[in-house]
């Protein structure tokens, strides 16, 4: 019955997230002038250009709000995401190397002196 419900989820979000590839285009199209305008209005020597710039990224903020589609097909592919995860039995594992105590380069610099040293 598990098996069944992931079947179910995995088509309904693919379906969905096929249905909302417009929407995902103009999200991040949305997104990529809002990020334009923030990158050229720091760099932005004066206050016409600033002025622009600042323009240029509400532009993107609104389409972006217009796109609230697009969100859906975010939401739909992390549910696919979920469910190949789900249907491997692939546990959600977050490693950071910092914890490893072999990722340590002053324990790998301590062993590498004590060879020098024999």
């Amino acid at each position: 019955m598990k098996k069944f419900g992931l079947i179910v989820v995995g088509i309904v979000a693919g379906i969905v997230a096929l249905v909302n590839l417009g929407s995902l285009l103009g999200l991040a199209l949305s997104a990529l002038l809002v990020f334009a305008g923030m990158h050229f209005y720091l760099k932005g020597g004066s206050t016409v250009t600033k002025i622009l710039w600042i323009a240029v990224g509400i532009i993107g903020l609104l389409t972006a709000i217009a796109n609230v589609p697009g969100f859906f097909g975010i939401l739909a592919i992390v549910g696919l995401w979920y469910v190949v995860r789900k249907w491997k039995q692939l546990p959600l594992v977050i490693s950071t190397q910092a914890n490893s105590p072999s990722a340590d380069p002053f324990t790998n610099f301590e062993k590498q002196w004590q060879e020098l040293n024999k």
